[in-house]
């Protein structure tokens, strides 16, 4: 990113702020995220772009030569051989700046987010459930 004496408040401030041999690859980035994440909140969190629903899905950020792209350690543990040919962490992915990205997997680990985001926050909803309580004796 380049130096600036503010933070950027919204996704399109971050790219304008990114490197410009990273700006072409941040919007496609954001695109398929939109695609694989239809709905999601649109934010910036920790200084870096994110999607989320109750809770933050997907991250990505610009570096020098790559990007960043943090979906968590759990969805990458499903795609991990085809992981395997790019730079990992515990839960981030380096797509280098000077190769194609792999929009297939980009909309798969985001979808995958999407699934298990849903399927959490319906597991520990408890709103609309009538609990039962044990008479006093």
């Amino acid at each position: 990113m380049k130096a600036t004496s503010t933070k950027p408040k919204t996704v399109e401030a971050y790219i304008a702020a990114a490197p410009a041999a990273a700006q072409a690859k941040l919007r496609q980035m954001r695109t398929l995220v939109r695609a694989a994440a239809p709905g999601a909140v649109e934010s910036i969190k920790w200084r870096m772009p994110a999607f989320s629903y109750r809770r933050i899905l997907v991250m990505f950020s610009a570096f020098k030569h790559h990007l960043g792209f943090y979906p968590t350690a759990a969805a990458m543990k499903q795609f991990a051989p085809e992981l395997a040919k790019f730079k990992t962490g515990r839960g981030s992915i380096q797509f280098p700046l000077d190769q194609p990205l792999p929009a297939a997997l980009i909309r798969k680990l985001t979808a995958a987010r999407v699934r298990d985001s849903n399927e959490k926050d319906g597991k520990w909803r408890t709103k609309n459930k009538v609990t039962k309580r044990s008479p006093r004796s």
